[in-house]
């Protein structure tokens, strides 16, 4: 029998091959009994569980996303526990029931007029309709007492195909047993992607409706790089997706087609990361999220366990550095053991270094002793960076710190060292106040989330403007350039991490804004290595001025896509 190949979304440049199992989480409803036989109570009652059940379940799911694949990706399940929260929707659930309709079938009502909203509006929007659908199912799951296939225990070897995968179900994979998956639906930015890359399982998205028409126990290949599900791949095509990527890592840094030497580093959440980034060629850590260390715990971390920490992320690159961000709690990252009121706009609250020179005082002080110490002891080269910057005096105030902190290892006789300093380009304010901040310290490193959310008002986690938090808004290029222009002013390096520097579309475009490091999620440092290789920085300085031109995110689409 001959291969038969299907085109979608190739979304890791990873590929695949194994046996089809079928993935449908759809819960099936009889015809809802006369209204006059629903005792409305008791289904208020059986759907009140149901929530209560859920949130357990999204928060015991994003504490494990959170250790075992970063903070960021972990956010998403924050999203989820709000729409619980919404009135809006748990109320039209509620205001049904009191219809006549049973908990499960006033679930599914309850949820189809703001599914159907969000699908009308297209784009972003649409793809995250597909959450809604992630927690109406979650909660006709628990209502009916639906029998539910076991995503964290599938066989080796499965390609799990679905309509879609929700991002509850991605962060179920096991990629020592997951060897691909497909859905029929889904874009480059929808949840279950972000998921896929972060854990580096091969996954092609949109496929269609053909991809259904496959029938389980099938073999098939997946080729995230390509875009293509291979029905019945021949044994050529199951050689080459056995043998892994095509693309080659290449361990050694690399430069520019016209010598100009670019780091590629990657983002980290957890020290068992630390192998995987060496596998794929990182040079060097770009961002090291703390949080990790001090979450599912009831007390903090002591200076004896984060030094253990730090010095292994650095013995793990002897020749590089490892850029750790400090404590960055509040807002959305609550901590059990931290007392930290409820805020209106967590957002743009105490959240971040407003944190660490407040009220999380202390745990800043243990954290800089531990890095200081692990700068001595440690085999690379540490720098460390405070998050959530606005303002020249935060700066001040840490550097005080630091000072403080290392005078007091002097006095105690013990071996310190003071490692290269910066701060996230996350607000605003940091951007406008980028040459002060640059004459203080020795580099910048752009947080393209949080920056495009605060540069363009539009929260990360509300749905309603999420078409808005796009970092090829030229707003957001803008700013960027800005960052750029006053590091190197200054005297300072500037790199940037996120979903952004791990693109390889973008690839030209912020070698051309000027950055001097990109950090990323492992999985995608040997094809943004790649790129870099070819690239012509003149060329690519003319096509950012081209893009910083722009009017429209549009516009900016259309020249990326031109450009490849």
């Amino acid at each position: 029998m001959s291969e038969r190949r299907l085109e979608g979304i190739g979304v890791t440049p990873l590929s695949g091959v194994g046996t089809v199992i079928w993935y449908d989480q759809e819960v099936e409803l009889p015809e809802p009994p006369a209204s006059e036989n629903v005792d409305a109570d008791a289904e208020h009652d059986r759907f009140s569980n149901a929530l209560g059940t859920a949130r357990e379940e999204l928060q015991a799911e994003r504490d494990r996303t959170a250790e075992e694949v970063g903070e960021e990706e972990a956010e998403i399940f924050d999203a989820h526990l709000q729409f619980l929260n919404d009135p809006q929707i748990t109320g039209a659930v509620e205001d049904a029931i009191d219809e006549g309709l049973p908990a499960d079938h006033a679930i599914q009502e309850g949820f189809k007029g703001a599914i159907e909203q969000m699908e009308a509006a297209g784009g972003r929007m649409a793809e995250r309709a597909d959450d809604l659908r992630d927690i109406r199912d979650r909660l006709l799951r628990i209502a009916t007492d639906a029998e539910r296939l076991d995503l964290s225990a599938l066989p080796e070897g499965t390609i799990l195909l679905a309509e879609m995968l929700t991002p509850s179900d991605t962060a179920q994979l096991d990629p020592e047993r997951v060897a691909g998956f497909a859905t029929a639906k889904g874009g480059r930015t929808s949840h279950a992607a972000i998921f896929a890359r972060s854990i580096g399982i091969p996954a092609v998205v949109g496929v269609g409706e053909q991809l259904l028409e496959i029938e389980a126990d099938a073999e098939v290949a997946v080729d995230g790089e390509a875009g293509e599900v291979i029905v019945d791949p021949s044994e050529e095509t199951r050689e080459r997706a056995a043998e892994g990527r095509d693309v080659e890592i290449r361990t050694e840094r690399v430069e520019t087609a016209d010598g100009e030497p670019v780091e590629v580093a990657a983002n980290i959440g957890t020290a068992a990361e630390l192998e995987g980034a060496v596998a794929q060629g990182a040079d060097a850590v770009g961002l090291f999220r703390t949080e990790f260390l001090f979450l599912d715990r009831e007390t903090p971390p002591d200076e004896a366990e984060q030094l253990d920490t730090y010095v292994e992320a650095l013995d793990a690159f002897p020749e590089g550095r490892v850029v750790v961000r400090t404590l960055d709690v509040g807002g959305d990252k609550p901590i059990p053991y931290i007392d930290a009121e409820e805020e209106e706009n967590p957002f743009l609250g105490t959240r971040g270094i407003r944190r660490s020179l407040g009220p999380d005082a202390e745990l800043f002080r243990t954290q800089l002793r531990a890095l200081l110490r692990a700068g001595a002891e440690g085999e690379g080269d540490l720098a460390v960076m405070f998050p959530m910057v606005a303002t020249v005096e935060e700066v001040e105030q840490s550097l005080d710190v630091i000072e403080d902190v290392r005078a007091e290892l002097d006095n105690e006789d013990v071996d310190h060292e003071v490692p290269e300093l910066g701060v996230m380009i996350e607000t605003p304010a940091a951007v406008f106040m980028g040459e002060q901040l640059a004459e203080r310290l020795d580099f910048f490193s752009i947080g393209t989330n949080d920056l495009t959310q605060y540069v363009m008002a539009a929260s990360r986690q509300n749905e309603a403007v999420s078409h808005l938090h796009n970092p090829r808004d030229p707003a957001v290029l803008r700013a960027i350039d800005q960052a750029v222009d006053a590091a190197h002013a200054g005297d300072a390096w500037i790199g940037m991490c996120g979903e952004m520097a791990g693109d390889p579309e973008l690839t030209e475009l912020l070698l051309g804004l000027g950055l001097d490091e990109l950090s990323m999620s492992a999985v995608t440092i040997p094809d943004v290595k790649a790129n870099i290789v070819d690239i012509d920085t003149e060329g690519a300085r003319e096509f950012a001025e081209q893009a910083l031109a722009a009017s429209t995110k549009d516009q900016v689409t259309q020249m990326l896509t031109d450009n490849t």
